[in-house]
């Protein structure tokens, strides 16, 4: 896909500003990273954690229409008991909501969001949205591109889980949302999905992004290491901001149905996705966790 139009103008009021880009992968923590980077000082990530911008302009695999749920989402807002002109001004999640709206016509409108979270000591903002892991090199290239006219830090990051674990995750989450797609109990049609192939194609998008952007643009993290001391600091290093203590123990946007993984299921995923486990391995050695799966 090309650009429908040209990058937005630069935006002066994210210059020297460290923008990081959050592209998944889903059922990774990101809803806990999310909190986590809301409680650093002088980081701001959006209020609406999932802004689902690059997943409407490259939407082969977006589980959804991106565009919808943010005016549905406007409209719970102004649907509110006693919501008022008033009561709307001061919450920063209508005023967020309204911004993705205005991003559906208007792509600067993207920039000035972020733009306005900035305080006077923010140093780095945030779009922490797990949908960007299935935009394809297009879709990452258009972000490469979108951004060159900023003078911002475009920096990536890319969480990665167990895969079999992860994709059994999402198909529970799947079902929770939407029973009517049966996703645990009909696995074996749902797992051949391309929306959820596309979100587990670690070798495609690690291929991608390693393609993309410069090496010391992008980081790679592992959700079973995550809450440990070592790779936050990792994280704050990269996006430039003095290492916090977390909350490890809270957990975020937690998939409430447990339906167990069936061993067959668990076979067959794990012939799947095989290639992951091998690409994985090849690429980042020691660093993968050693409980994922064989």
């Amino acid at each position: 896909m090309t650009l429908r139009n040209p990058p937005p103008p630069r935006q002066p009021g994210l210059d020297e500003t460290t923008f990081l880009v959050c592209i998944g992968a889903a059922k990774c923590a990101t809803s806990w990273l999310h909190a986590y980077l809301s409680g650093l000082p002088g980081c701001a990530p959006s209020p609406l954690k999932e802004v689902h911008f690059f997943d409407a302009r490259h939407r082969d695999h977006a589980l959804g229409d991106p565009d919808a749920l943010a005016l549905a989402r406007l409209k719970f807002h102004l649907d509110q008991p006693g919501a008022t002109p008033d009561t709307l001004k001061r919450s920063a999640a209508f005023r967020a909501s309204l911004d993705r709206v205005q991003m559906i016509h208007d792509d600067s409108a993207y920039f000035r969001h972020f733009a306005t979270l900035r305080g006077p000591d923010t140093r780095c903002v945030a779009d922490i949205t797990p949908g960007y892991s299935a935009i394809g090199p297009a879709g990452l290239a258009d972000i490469r591109e979108f951004f060159a006219p900023q003078a911002c830090r475009l920096r990536l990051l890319f969480i990665m889980r167990d895969p079999v674990a992860r994709f059994w995750s999402q198909l529970r989450h799947l079902e929770q949302i939407a029973p009517d797609t049966r996703a645990t109990q009909d696995w074996d049609r749902v797992r051949h999905m391309p929306a959820l192939v596309a979100r587990a194609d670690y070798a495609g998008i690690v291929t991608a992004l390693d393609a993309t952007f410069p090496a010391g643009d992008v980081l790679y993290l592992f959700y079973e290491t995550l809450f440990s001391t070592t790779a936050q600091r990792r994280l704050c290093a990269f996006i430039g901001m003095p290492h916090a203590p977390a909350d490890a123990g809270t957990l975020r946007n937690e998939t409430t149905l447990k339906t167990p993984l069936p061993p067959a299921a668990r076979d067959a995923l794990a012939a799947q996705l095989a290639p992951h486990y091998t690409f994985c391995r090849d690429r980042f050695g020691a660093e993968v966790p050693a409980d994922w799966q064989n």
